[in-house]
């Protein structure tokens, strides 16, 4: 059986074990997850608002520094550690992944947003000041809420999230990327983006995943290019290595079982392959940590 280092489920940070969401203070918050393993993954969706605080954090291997006014978002699976420097508080909402799934007709509807994507590089995003009073007043809310009772206490907390997801989006703390990434090609990208999410560690050629998106792999690729200025092909090879990393942090495992869990016949080759697109190879990545 393959070991990995901790994946937490919601219920770890509640006090009941039915709970699909949770809305704290961070500072007290922090102050009970003390006993956490870092790095770990989540199984839900987690979001911080931060208000007071200076340090670092990552996601997927990324490193952010802490701003006050900085909401950062991770999707269930992400790997997340934290150095946080003085006293730290603000907002954290956990939900997890099916919390609005009897709430939206469109089962889909999350995608609209990058930050809930995955991707670390759309993960954090700075709060326009002018966008602030509003922010921090849907997060009071949603405290007093979530501390309430009541036959449409989950629903209410579904908008004032969703209200919450709508400011994000529309801040000017927005990269031009992110906000470039619209229209027909935006959803091919963000299907390819799932389908290699479903199937990169049995293939590993775009022409597979072109053919299911029907459209060309030249297409395919184009799209890529234009708007992540990566190729078709480097962005299986980089989610594959980005699951190598995930995997190295588990000191129990060996490089050759991670090799074996990734679909590599061959230790060696896997060795060059992901010294070929991480820069260093497997043992020195995982000295590094």
């Amino acid at each position: 059986m393959k070991r990995e280092f901790p994946v937490y489920g919601i219920c770890k940070f509640s006090y009941s074990q039915q709970e699909d969401i949770i809305v704290k203070p961070l500072a007290p918050y922090l102050k009970a997850m003390r006993k956490l393993h870092f790095p770990h993954r989540h199984d839900f969706y987690h979001l911080i608002l931060f208000t007071q605080g200076t340090g670092s954090h990552s996601i997927d291997f990324v490193k952010f520094t802490i701003n006050p006014y900085q909401v950062y978002f991770m999707a269930p699976g992400q790997v997340h550690g934290w150095d946080f420097d003085g006293e730290v508080d603000g907002y954290v909402i956990n939900f997890s992944a099916g919390f609005f799934k009897s709430f939206l007709l469109n089962g889909q509807y999350l995608d609209h947003f990058p930050f809930l994507s995955g991707n670390a590089h759309y993960s954090v995003l700075d709060i326009a000041e002018q966008d602030r009073p509003e922010i921090i007043q849907i997060m009071e809310k949603a405290l007093m809420v979530g501390e309430s009772s009541g036959k449409f206490r989950l629903d209410t907390l579904r908008v004032l999230l969703l209200e919450f997801f709508f400011l994000v989006a529309k801040t000017k703390s927005e990269t031009d990327e992110i906000k470039n990434i619209e229209g027909h090609n935006h959803v091919i990208l963000r299907n390819y983006e799932k389908l290699i999410e479903q199937h990169y560690l049995d293939h590993r050629l775009p022409k597979y995943y072109a053919e299911l998106l029907c459209v060309t792999p030249s297409y395919l690729n184009s799209i890529c290019k234009e708007l992540l200025d990566l190729s078709a092909g480097n962005m299986i090879r980089n989610r594959i290595v980005l699951e190598a990393k995930r995997m190295l942090i588990n000191f129990d495992l060996t490089v050759t079982q991670i090799a074996y869990e990734l679909n590599f016949n061959d230790n060696s080759y896997f060795c060059k392959f992901f010294r070929n697109q991480a820069g260093v190879s497997p043992e020195t990545f995982r000295k590094s940590i």
